[in-house]
């Protein structure tokens, strides 16, 4: 769950680099302090994903990555992209640890079969 989370979360960052860059011909500068601080938010969250607090940061900076359509209108496509992958990367990854955790518990309880 961290893994996958940690890896969507640092190419939103990268996302936000390039729509700032996209934004910085045609908008002012509170659009683009707006857009840096929060692609320095995604970066810093990829390093809380250890905890639910990464989480649920996360989610808030899925809604401001859709949010930035109002400043780059490719954004509201992107921003809705990078949201249904971080659901999945919830939903995958709790699938992922489960599986991990009845197989460390059954080697655990049959050591011999243990590899």
């Amino acid at each position: 769950m961290r893994v996958l989370g940690s890896a969507v979360i640092t190419m939103e960052f990268f996302l936000m680099g390039f729509a700032l860059l996209l934004a910085m011909d045609h908008h002012g500068a509170v659009s683009l302090w707006i857009g840096g601080a929060i692609a320095i938010l995604c970066l810093l969250t990829a390093g809380l994903m250890k905890t639910m607090r990464g989480w649920y940061i996360g989610s808030v900076l899925q809604l401001a990555l859709i949010g930035y359509g109002v400043v780059i209108p490719l954004m509201y496509f992107m921003g809705a992209l990078f949201a249904g992958l971080w659901v999945a990367a919830f939903l995958i990854g709790r699938k992922g640890e489960a599986i991990r955790a009845s197989l460390i518990a059954a080697s655990e309880a049959d050591p011999d079969t243990a590899s």
